[in-house]
């Protein structure tokens, strides 16, 4: 049976607080909206202290947020309206956002058309959707026969040749920081709007292009001089496909491995044992590559900046892995102050489509005379349309760029290359992160600016611009912490308290990032799998995804969690590991669910709704025979 049927037939099946967060819009920015609710303001008077703020943050979503409540039946939540209600009694300042709804609404109308609540989705996107379509003529005659969304302000400017695409080089990383590559003006005019963005100076930092966030770790992990500074120190509390790139190249380079550790069961950095590995003991030894994600992309978790300066005290290159950051964020990161040797962060297409783009690698120019020269995979050039129309063109079938390889193909609106089977393997998509995929076929626009000079004109960018740091960030707080409060409401009926959902890492916090890592219990306590939970969302036109947590420390205290909670990578049992089993494979799989700047209420109630749905004792059975009655392939438990 075709997707589109068995969505429909979904959507009978669905509770009613699930179908109703598909059909309610809460927002100002549509025509005619259900209900309006006023911004009241918040009487208590506010500590000044920084401290005594956040705890009361903390305090008002534990009172205000279902008080004294537990729900064991997912037919008796409250209504869309009602939580929304709830939601902005609690947090009265969610109404100063509401011009994210209107950028939604305006420039990423497919979301709504779709009721497409996605949550797979964590970083920073290129362009916006509606910028996809007017620049695609064969997407404007589907866009515009559709429901019609509301017209842009002003019409985007259009260039002549409106696409670029990517193609795959190699060389020497170090050359290419030093000497360029033959980059054009396009190119050049996309580097200056992404750094321009990051705030990231052209006096200090070089930057490449790579195909994707993994392309980038393992890029500088063949140009670092391990011989002389062996050591590779990272902080991840979970499985990161683009950091197990980088420690296994390493690692053959004759570098010494080590990872921070993540004390049970907030996942809270271990202080004492990576302060240990962090300082030197020795004056003016040579260390190594110290790697600092500054948020977790997979719980959420933040961690003190304080970490990069003791690095720096000790001798360590540090390597800023951006791309778990909000958009806004790198403008309270503070680059002056703890300079970076390296640097990487990726950029995807749009928002709510396939999030696949490319990375980029920073290296400070100071840096990069201790790089050494290697011949590396993984770079890219972005190619502007004029080039692939001549490529296209050139009949004697000479590659003309040696960065250049693969045949062009055009289509009408489109353009494809292709490309060898052993450079597709650079670009695949990566099991758990999505957002590391290479995309083949890129859009991007050009203007001329009237110096002359190429300017790229990146949407979404440029609407993240207008949002501001303050109003990105107090949004996602407020959502994330009612969805953090929201699922640890829900408890099995007729047991003795048991919860429906475990959060790993930080709960209900201030300070803590738009990111969550949960698992869902049955009654008798036993996860159902995170694989499950993520096809079963799917069938809800709900996106998660799923990840695995590892370096976790367990104290005396937990010894028995510890033998219940941890699993062996790949198998999904938990059982007790011995010790001669690799480390790095015992963990925990979770589901994972990130909230984007264009996170609504809507899309975070649905969440909760679909959650809610395990309570019935029976809702995983009934799925799996639906499924079956509508000739589907059977999930597996």
């Amino acid at each position: 049976m075709p997707r589109a049927v068995e969505a429909r037939e979904g959507r009978k099946m669905q509770s009613p607080c699930l179908k109703e967060a598909t059909q309610v819009c809460l927002h100002s920015c549509c025509p005619a909206p259900l209900f309006s609710l006023p911004a009241t303001e918040n009487t208590k008077a506010r500590s000044s202290t920084s401290a005594d703020c956040r705890l009361d943050f903390a305090s008002t979503t534990k009172t205000s947020i279902f008080p004294n409540t537990k729900f064991t039946n997912h037919e008796s939540l409250p209504s869309l309206q009602e939580s929304f209600a709830t939601f902005t009694k609690a947090y009265p300042k969610y109404s100063d956002t509401d011009q994210v709804d209107q950028i939604r609404a305006q420039e990423y109308y497919h979301l709504s058309l779709s009721n497409h609540a996605c949550h797979d989705y964590i970083g920073i996107g290129l362009f916006s959707y509606s910028q996809l379509q007017n620049q695609d003529p064969s997407r404007n005659e589907i866009a515009s026969s559709s429901a019609a969304p509301p017209a842009p302000q002003s019409p985007p400017r259009k260039s002549h040749f409106p696409f670029f695409s990517i193609s795959f080089k190699t060389g020497s990383l170090k050359t290419q920081l030093l000497h360029g590559g033959g980059e054009d003006e396009f190119e050049s005019a996309m580097k200056k709007r992404i750094m321009s963005f990051l705030n990231i100076s052209e006096n200090d930092y070089c930057m490449v292009f790579t195909a994707n966030r993994t392309s980038a770790f393992k890029l500088l992990s063949e140009s670092y001089p391990f011989q002389s500074n062996r050591k590779l120190l990272t902080v991840y509390d979970y499985q990161s496909e683009a950091v197990e790139a980088m420690t296994n190249s390493s690692e053959k380079r004759g570098a010494q491995i080590m990872s921070a550790e993540f004390s049970w069961p907030r996942l809270r950095i271990q202080s004492a044992k990576l302060r240990n590995m962090v300082v030197s003991k020795r004056k003016k030894k040579k260390s190594g590559l110290f790697v600092f994600p500054l948020h977790s992309r997979i719980t959420g978790s933040r961690y003190p900046y304080l970490w990069m300066s003791i690095a720096q005290e000790n001798g360590w290159h540090i390597l800023i892995d951006a791309c778990a950051l909000g958009p806004k964020d790198m403008d309270s990161f503070g680059l002056s102050l703890f300079r970076p040797d390296f640097l990487i962060c990726s950029f995807y297409k749009v928002f709510g489509e396939n999030p696949s783009g490319f990375g980029c690698l920073f290296v400070k120019k100071s840096t990069i005379p201790i790089l050494e020269a290697s011949t590396s995979t993984g770079m890219i050039n972005l190619v502007p349309a004029e080039k692939l129309f001549r490529l296209a063109d050139d009949s004697s079938g000479t590659d003309t760029e040696s960065s250049f390889s693969g045949r062009i193909q055009i289509e009408p609106g489109r353009l494809e290359e292709e490309v060898p089977a052993e450079l597709k393997e650079l670009g695949a998509s990566e099991k758990g992160e999505s957002e590391e995929a290479a995309d083949l076929i890129t859009l991007g626009h050009a203007t001329s600016s009237t110096t002359g000079s190429l300017e790229m004109e990146c949407r979404a960018l440029d609407q993240v611009d207008s949002l501001g740091l303050i109003l990105i960030t107090n949004r996602a707080r407020y959502l994330i912490n009612w969805l953090v409060n929201s699922l640890m409401k829900l408890e099995h009926p007729n047991t003795v308290g048991i919860p429906l959902v475990r959060i790993y890492g930080p709960k209900i916090k201030f300070n803590r990032g738009p990111a969550l890592a949960f698992n869902v219990f049955d009654w008798k306590g036993e996860k159902v799998e995170p694989v499950l939970v993520q096809k079963l969302a799917d069938r809800s036109n709900i996106s998660l995804s799923y990840g695995f947590l590892h370096n976790i420390w367990f104290s005396d205290k937990y010894a028995e969690e510890k033998e219940k909670a941890l699993e062996v990578r790949g198998t999904g049992s938990s059982k007790v590991v011995n010790k001669r089993e690799d480390k790095a494979d015992r963990g925990i799989t979770v589901v994972t669910a990130a909230l984007g700047f264009l996170a609504n209420f809507q899309d975070t109630y649905k969440l909760w709704a679909f959650v809610a749905q395990f309570l019935d004792a029976d809702f995983v059975e009934k799925e799996r025979w639906r499924y079956t009655a509508l000739n589907q392939k059977t999930i597996e438990v």
